[in-house]
Formats: structure tokens, sequence, C-alpha cells
């Protein structure tokens, strides 16, 4: 069930679960999945952007901003069942799918639980299929000590994963100096969803391995990975070797598509012109 709403619509995905999206334009649909705990508002350069050569759909997955926050699913493989979900009943064909950072892992579960026959191409900002590993040279997340670290020190209370999220801006999403208004719009997206959410989305988008799946859109699909310079060398060697048909492209910090839009829209531009 889709319900309208003035600023964007909803669709029911399960009784009493709803995601909020936004959909303009008309073409081929791109549609954009945000990372942990953030919201469709971050893709407003593309949106408003392709807007004009193709139909954007941004949404926010289960307990992320104006969709229903639950206490049940939150984890990526109910993400990619509930994107599923959300793709069959727009009755989209010929999708690009676009996911961000915790999101590419909802777009390669979406693979894993339906195939490919819905889409035309997959784009992935920024996150490798395997967050964590044991195997020297892989493209990781941080040390493992680091990723239990971070759970178990801020994501246990508000003032800890508000403190959190304003690190990982300052440090690791963005490359500039933010203002304090910018600051405060980055914290805000991420604690709409619920500390005790965050955590178990963060679990989950840690201990996932979609190896698989981005191995079968690499030798099927176009394909597109955008990799942050801080670990571009690692990251682009581990691409080569593993996802040797993935186009890939290296820009700014985590979340380059909000700092450097131009740039970020020219590049997506590029791999959309050879579909």
């Amino acid at each position: 069930m889709t319900t309208e709403q003035p600023s964007g619509a909803y669709i029911e995905v399960e009784p009493g679960v709803e995601l909020y999206y936004r959909d303009v334009g008309q073409g081929t649909p791109l549609v954009f999945v945000p990372g942990w705990t953030f919201t469709g508002e971050v893709f407003h350069h593309q949106l408003d952007h392709f807007a004009r050569t193709h139909r954007v759909i941004a949404l926010d997955p289960r307990s992320h901003g104006r969709s229903s926050i639950v206490w049940h699913g939150n984890d990526y493989i109910t993400h990619a069942a509930d994107l599923a979900k959300f793709i069959k009943a727009l009755e989209l064909t010929d999708v690009v799918l676009v996911g961000w950072s915790f999101g590419c892992l909802a777009t390669w579960g979406y693979v894993q639980q339906e195939g490919l026959a819905a889409l035309k191409a997959m784009v992935c900002i920024d996150l490798s299929p395997k967050p964590l590993s044991v195997h020297a040279g892989d493209w990781v997340e941080g040390p493992l000590d680091e990723i239990a670290g971070a759970y178990h020190t801020f994501l246990r209370s508000r003032q800890g994963h508000r403190d959190f999220i304003a690190y990982y801006a300052d440090e690791v999403m963005v490359q500039r100096e933010l203002t304090p208004a910018e600051m405060t719009w980055i914290v805000e997206q991420s604690l709409r969803t619920p500390t005790p959410i965050a955590a178990a989305l963060f679990a989950s988008g840690m201990f996932s391995n979609c190896m698989e799946a981005a191995q079968q859109v690499d030798a099927a699909l176009p394909a597109l990975a955008v990799i942050a310079e801080h670990w571009a060398e690692t990251a682009t060697a581990f691409m080569r070797s593993h996802f040797p048909n993935t186009r890939t492209a290296v820009l700014g910090g985590h979340m380059m598509f909000w700092e450097h839009p131009e740039k970020f829209n020219r590049l997506l531009e590029d791999f959309l012109a050879t579909l």
C-alpha cells in the first residue's frame, strides 16, 4: 500500500512498517539507499541534479528518519527484504541501485534474495562487501579492537551515539571543517534512529559478508564503486583482485557525494552514460 504525503510518500512493507521516500523526475529509476542511521535527505544534491534525466527515488530504511521506528527487523537481511518489497510495490524495472556505506549491504542483500532481473546496474559508495576480515590486505572498516571499542564505548547511550557520529563526521565523512549548523544536521540525522537500534544495525553491518552477491553483480551487471581517499590504495587493490569488472573511482571522504556533489554527480553521470 502506498500513502501519499505532501513532501513524499509511504509504502507499507509489512503490517505496521512503512518506508518513507521521495520520488522525483522521469526515466530510468535511480534508487538511493542511505547508510547507517541516515536518511534519503543526504542525497538532496543527487535528487536535484538527476531528476532532470532520470526518475530519482531516495528512501528512509526501516527505523531511519521518517520511516517507522520498530524494535524488530533491524538488520541488513531485513532491510534487503524491505527494499525488495519497495521495488515490487513501485513496479520498478531496469533499476540502478545506489547504496551508500551500510546501505550497500541492503542492495547486495537484495541481489542475494531477489537476483538481478529487475536491475540495470549497481553503484556502491564506499563500503567493502565484507566489512570485517582476518585476511591481510582485505578492505575492512578497521581493526577489530577499534570496531569493538566503538560499539561498547559509544553505542550504549544517546550521548555516546552523539559523540560517535560527531567524531566520525569530522574524521572520516567530510574532509573540510564543518560549520556548526552542518554538524548539527549530520548528528541529528543519525539520532533519529534510537541508539539501541543503531547499535543493532552497527553490529549487523560489521558482521555482514556480501562477497558472493558482489561477485554476482560484478559478473553480470555494470557496477561502480566510489571509494574515499583515506583508504583508496587498499580498497582499489581489493576491488581489482575480487571484482575485476567493477569500475572504481576515488573521491573525497566517506560522504563525498554530499561534500563534493558536482564531482560525484559527474562520476555518476559518466557511469550512467555507459549503460
